[in-house]
């Protein structure tokens, strides 16, 4: 999580608060099992996740990255 997620408005559609179960209910102790719409939600999210990685490494590169050499006309 970056520390602007934490003062901004939430994106819509990153968090679907009718699926959200995390919270287990008093002597429930089974440990629950993953349905097939939650694991494609979580590949999906994984997938935007790998996505977003790979355009800010790019920026990074780019930003930090060695300048090309300039490469002069040999004088005769």
């Amino acid at each position: 999580m970056l520390l602007n997620e934490m003062f901004d408005a939430p994106i819509a559609g990153y968090q679907d608060l009718k699926s959200d179960n995390s919270r287990p209910m008093w002597k429930m102790s089974r440990k629950t099992k993953l349905t097939l719409k939650q694991i494609r939600t979580l590949r999906k999210m994984m997938d935007v996740r790998n996505y977003e990685k790979k355009e800010h490494l790019k920026k990074v590169r780019e930003q930090y990255g060695a300048k090309p050499e300039q490469s002069e006309a040999p004088s005769l």
